[in-house]
């Protein structure tokens, strides 16, 4: 319960800072959300943010010994696809690991090759310096819990909706339905470079 109350904390700050409504509607402010990084692919290619672009994405920040949160977004983001019709080819959801320590570029390739996840999907990993830029450029909360093998990472359950340039549109609760993340990513399409909130 007390790891919920964070996370929730977490995310009403984060939204807070990310956005701030005018009379001509919401406006970012300083507190972005994305920016430059360096990962590695489950090809074992180096790639940064502009494996972003050219596609709508949902970001999302886990780890492959997740036992709850991580399986629950990829395979609910798996049931979105369909939903999204054909507006899904311009869809890309991005797995990012917390766990350098665990998450080899092998150990991510099984992972995200899960039938049960969404055939559009990215796995990234990387050193520990490179997943810490990342997650500060998200404003990620992340932190390792317990020691030896069976050793848990406490982190973010919710995700990011992207633009086809990479910039942020709007945060995807954990607590959303597939019918209501579909409903959502599809409004922002309709609106596309215009959609600041969804």
């Amino acid at each position: 319960m007390a790891l919920s109350a964070v996370l929730a904390l977490a995310l009403a700050l984060l939204v807070g800072l990310a956005v701030r409504k005018s009379a001509s509607g919401p406006e970012t402010t300083g507190a972005s959300i994305g920016g430059p990084f360096q990962l590695v692919d489950t090809s074992g290619n180096t790639v940064d943010q502009d494996v972003l672009k050219g596609k709508w994405s949902v970001v999302f920040f886990g780890f492959t010994h997740c036992p709850d949160i991580c399986p629950t977004t990829l395979f609910e983001m798996a049931q979105v696809e369909p939903l999204l019709g054909a507006r899904a080819d311009r869809v890309q959801t991005v797995f990012i690991s917390v766990d350098p320590g665990r998450d080899t570029v092998a150990q991510v390739k099984a992972y995200v090759s899960n039938d049960a996840f969404p055939k559009r999907l990215i796995g990234l990993t990387g050193s520990a310096a490179q997943v810490d830029v990342a997650a500060k450029a998200y404003r990620v909360f992340y932190k390792k819990v317990g020691e030896g093998a069976g050793y848990q990472v406490n982190h973010a359950a919710y995700s990011y909706l992207m633009n086809p340039k990479g910039r942020f549109t709007c945060v995807l609760a954990y607590e959303l339905t597939p019918e209501q993340t579909a409903a959502k990513i599809t409004e922002a399409m309709k609106l596309g470079d215009r959609a600041e909130r969804c």
